[in-house]
């Protein structure tokens, strides 16, 4: 463990783990990086995975108010020089942070699993206001079920009744990982409206120049692959990569069907 300076001057905590070429992991919203060290530790018999948790969330400094990703993009910045690595996976909204970093970052290699980004609207807004109105209100529980069928509308459970869907979510946050969504609502929240203000045609992203793997979970929400699709047609170093019986939480689970194509990405010198 290593407490490095931003580039505004607070300290951040960066965790390493393994050997070899490095990669720097931006965590998704709602969650921290507890939720990414089976990840890490799959990866470790071949790279250093370096785990920083983003502003706001456990041991990192506070989010700047208001929120903004130029602030994320910073903190990357801040430990790719730190830790002297160009190797990047994002995922979910951290994908969204990481993608935009390529614009401006030396990144040589990124990785992106269901990177919550919109393309000509492609990402979901309708819940948006209902889930701030509720948060707003102090009903966590139905603020989160607003959020997770909105952006989940694969999901069986996003067609129950609201009022079902809110008991189920009651129970989920007596978990760890749900008290911790929980607690982050908020950021979750604020990291939507960047990704709705953020929203474009896919040639905003065509400047961008490192080696590209755009992963999708086949079980997450269609918007995911299409808008790894729409990325691939504009960025030709970039490929796609659906997983089979696969959620939005693919990465966490760090399947080998998932760690064997990452580690490949990887390893290889030039762009796919």
């Amino acid at each position: 463990m290593k407490r490095i300076r931003a580039r505004d001057g607070a300290d951040i905590t960066v965790r390493s783990t393994g050997s070899g070429p490095g990669i720097v992991v931006v965590h998704g919203g709602g969650v921290t990086i507890d939720d990414y060290r089976r990840l890490a530790s799959a990866l470790a018999d071949r790279f250093t995975v370096h785990l920083y948790n983003r502003r706001g969330r456990a041991d990192a400094p506070p989010a700047s108010q208001p929120h903004t990703i130029e602030q994320d993009i910073d903190d990357l910045a801040a430990v790719m020089e730190h830790t002297r690595t160009g190797n990047v996976i994002g995922h979910s909204s951290g994908g969204f942070i990481a993608l935009k970093a390529a614009l401006r970052l030396p990144i040589d290699r990124l990785a992106l699993y269901d990177a919550a980004i919109s393309i000509d609207g492609s990402f979901p807004a309708h819940w948006m206001e209902a889930a701030k109105e509720a948060s707003r209100d102090g009903d966590t529980a139905r603020a989160l079920a607003i959020v997770s069928s909105g952006i989940n509308p694969q999901m069986a459970a996003s067609k129950l009744p609201l009022r079902i869907q809110v008991a189920v979510i009651r129970a989920f946050m007596r978990t760890r990982i749900g008290r911790t969504m929980g607690e982050l609502l908020p950021l979750t929240l604020d990291e939507g409206d960047q990704i709705l203000r953020h929203d474009g045609p896919a040639e905003q992203w065509a400047g961008i120049t490192a080696a590209m793997l755009l992963v999708c979970g086949a079980n997450s929400a269609p918007y995911y692959a299409e808008s790894n699709e729409a990325l691939a047609r504009v960025l030709p170093q970039a490929r796609t990569l659906r997983l089979p019986r696969s959620g939005h939480d693919g990465l966490n689970r760090a399947r080998p069907k998932l760690i064997d194509p990452l580690a490949a990405f990887f390893e290889a010198r030039e762009h796919p």
